[in-house]
């Protein structure tokens, strides 16, 4: 029964748009418009054809670019499957869209790179706002916001009490080639050497494994969640106050519009509705 009401009412709401085209379509006959051009003009959206946001209109696949960092997008050790915050808020948005997602792995150093030259549609993984990415890149939401943390070897742990502490002419820093600290550091710690290793973002902390670097600095969570890995040898320096807070979310192309709105709008969604909030409380508790 409710099947034969639904059907019934799907007839009347069709009979009803088709009468109203019918009405247009009478009054721009004159001007040479019919009634399929009528209702082409009726459910217009706005969006640009050459959008992103079009493609998901016509089923198309979402190319989604990403560099691996711990608890936001990394893939499973042992599986080697794509897990994260930010992995699985990706497939959020892909169902919400019903798009199939294609995922593109890049390192942070060409990430911007590549987003411009069209490889991918979205950044996904965890950029972390600065004016340089800024200038040629469009930032979202924010989607979250975090600050850093200074990761050294448990050896040292009571030579550096605070973050103060580091910013001395003996220390040097190591950090991931086109990562935000390789930017902000130097800006924080001037009297401190510098070492910039490429590759991806965790590859930055062997130097310091090593003994060849003193400090690695990284995201506030992305730096518990290496910690608690790595706890044979690294050590948080003053965990609880993390440092150089700023904006940490996903990057579109400048220019489409239409799909920046509409991912403004989502990124606001996901996270006044808690989404965010619960993978990464999720997350951060299988990483402990």
């Amino acid at each position: 029964m409710d099947s034969l009401n639904a059907l019934g009412r799907r007839n009347f709401l069709a009979g009803a748009a088709l009468t109203g085209v019918a009405a247009v379509g009478a009054g721009l006959a004159t001007m040479g418009i019919g009634p399929r051009e009528a209702m082409a003009q009726i459910l217009e959206t706005g969006i640009d054809p050459k959008s992103v946001l079009a493609k998901a209109k016509k089923g198309e696949t979402l190319n989604v670019g990403f560099a691996q960092t711990p608890a936001w997008f990394y893939k499973d050790p042992k599986t080697g499957e794509l897990q994260g915050i930010y992995k699985d808020l990706v497939d959020v948005l892909a169902k919400d869209l019903e798009m199939k997602v294609n995922f593109v792995e890049v390192t942070f150093a060409n990430a911007t790179v590549g987003l411009r030259k069209g490889d991918f549609d979205v950044f996904g993984s965890s950029l972390v706002y600065t004016v340089p990415r800024g200038l040629v890149c469009c930032y979202i939401g924010p989607l979250w916001s975090k600050g850093s943390l200074a990761i050294v070897h448990k050896d040292d742990a009571n030579k550096f009490k605070s973050v103060a502490d580091l910013n001395r002419p003996e220390v040097t820093f190591s950090v991931n080639a086109g990562s935000s600290e390789e930017q902000r550091m130097p800006l924080i710690f001037p009297k401190a050497k510098f070492m910039a290793v490429a590759g991806q973002v965790a590859m930055a902390a062997e130097p310091v494994r090593t003994r060849r670097a003193t400090v690695y600095v990284v995201g506030d969570n992305d730096a518990i969640a290496f910690q608690r890995r790595n706890a044979a040898w690294a050590h948080i320096v003053d965990e609880k106050h993390p440092f150089d807070k700023r904006p940490n979310t996903w990057v579109v192309r400048y220019g489409d519009e239409s799909w920046r709105a509409f991912l403004d709008m989502w990124s606001t969604y996901v996270t006044v509705n808690g989404i965010v909030q619960r993978l990464y409380d999720e997350y951060m508790e299988k990483l402990s």
